[in-house]
């Protein structure tokens, strides 16, 4: 039976992870399996080119010596110990000693932010370099051993960005962009993120691409390749009030129901109103956005408007607009809206990127910048809560699926075709016979 190198065992255990094989894995442990593989790719690479020939091949010179094995080294990085298989070389005329092993020791941030990388944004072989260069600054990895690691983690992250998604069968949506300076001396530009809650109740991170900004365009080809995956039709969609990512949502989703972020909308209200009048006035329209129904939110939403449409127009203007859709979460189970009415989760998790990235400056650039992105949602999907889904709330969720489902054939069903005149006579004359 031949022997498996031992990166090709680490890269199952990845794919693994990826496909969902790997359910309810630790994603930081995802981060050290991917520094595993890198650190794993390069040792072997460095016995071929020491060997003169692959891991398969036959033929070995004299006293080029053979692969015998693999022992355990072990490094420190700020995810925990990574553990990695050290491939072992005998019959050797002078023993073989890893220049790889001397270099890597100190540098577990630049592995992990390799590992990062790959995953969020791919690898350059100016990448590897970097991460295997000696205290002179020169590489102790052949320039083919660079690309060859290069092109197979290239592969694997490729493989990641375009996993399938039918395996989450989402019923809660949430897209959402966030504002940052991808390029240098350009303005802001919009980086789009989905989420979702899953029928088991998981909260599962789907996409992150970097748009020009939250206008219909973006949002449609984000959203299509999100389909293109095969990710499911939700029950709801949540995202801010950017028209153009309305737009995008509803064509992509036209079975969905549409939810308007309530804390946007709370503070484009806000803004509209005075501030000795806003407690009362925000007292007034939360208690309308989360109503105990839909029935009650029309009757305090109508009270609303008796009450503030002649002294404050231009709020009571802002708070009808697109009522329907801040509503929209009073269809679902009452133990889900709170957690459904919302997108803040993305404006939380990059608040801590945008806080390094006032402090490193220099970090500015589409690589640089996703790649903190990526990491801060890597690392928070660990501690993500889900919801509970009883068998009761099951229940109610495929009645609204049903109800969804017929209000779109409703909506879609062909126009009765009117019947003219030469053709009722001859219906007529027939009957007659």
């Amino acid at each position: 039976m031949a022997r498996v190198p031992a990166s090709e065992t680490t890269r199952k255990r990845i794919e693994a992870m990826i496909s969902g094989d790997g359910a309810g894995v630790d994603k930081s442990e995802l981060v050290r399996a991917a520094a595993r593989l890198i650190v794993e790719e390069a040792l072997e690479e460095e016995v071929s080119d020491a060997l003169g020939r692959e891991f398969y091949e036959r033929g070995a010179k004299s006293g080029a010596g053979y692969r015998n094995g693999y022992r355990l080294g072990r490094l420190k990085s700020a995810e925990g110990a990574i553990e990695y298989a050290v491939p072992q070389v005998s019959d050797r005329a002078e023993p073989f000693r890893s220049k790889i092993r001397e270099v890597i020791g100190g540098r577990s941030e630049e592995l992990e932010r390799l590992a990062i990388e790959m995953y969020a944004r791919g690898l350059s072989t100016r990448d590897i370099e970097a991460a295997f260069c000696d205290e002179t600054g020169a590489s102790v990895l052949s320039r083919s051993a660079v690309s060859a690691v290069t092109e197979r983690l290239w592969a694997d992250y490729q493989a990641f960005a375009a996993r399938d998604l039918a395996e989450f069968e989402v019923i809660y949506l949430f897209v959402d962009g966030i504002a940052e300076r991808l390029h240098l001396g350009q303005a802001r530009e919009a980086v789009l993120a989905a989420w979702g809650f899953t029928v088991e109740g998981k909260k599962v991170l789907l996409g992150l691409a970097p748009g020009t900004k939250e206008d219909t365009a973006s949002g449609r080809d984000f959203l299509r390749d999100l389909k293109n995956r095969n990710l499911c039709d939700p029950l709801l969609v949540c995202s801010d009030g950017a028209p153009g990512l309305i737009r995008a949502l509803e064509e992509a989703f036209p079975r969905s129901l549409r939810q308007r972020c309530l804390a946007h909308k709370m503070r484009n209200l806000e803004s509209k109103v005075p501030l000795e009048k806003w407690p009362e006035a925000k007292s007034a329209a939360w208690s309308a956005y989360t109503a105990a129904s839909p029935r009650l939110a029309e009757l305090l939403r109508d009270e609303f408007v008796r009450s503030y449409e002649r002294e404050l127009p231009t709020a009571s203007a802002c708070f009808l607009d697109d009522f329907a859709a801040c509503a929209a979460h009073l269809k679902l189970p009452l133990t889900h809206r709170k957690a459904t009415r919302t997108t803040n989760l993305l404006e939380r998790l990059f608040g801590e990127e945008r806080r390094r990235t006032k402090v490193i400056p220099h970090a500015f650039g589409e690589r640089a910048v996703m790649k903190l992105m990526f990491a801060a949602l890597l690392r928070a999907t660990q501690s993500w809560r889900g919801i509970r889904i009883t068998e009761f709330e099951s229940r109610q969720l495929s009645l609204l699926r049903n109800e969804l489902n017929e209000q779109f054939a409703a909506l879609h069903a062909p126009a009765a075709q009117p019947i003219n005149p030469a053709s009722r006579s001859r219906i007529s004359s027939t009957r007659g016979t």
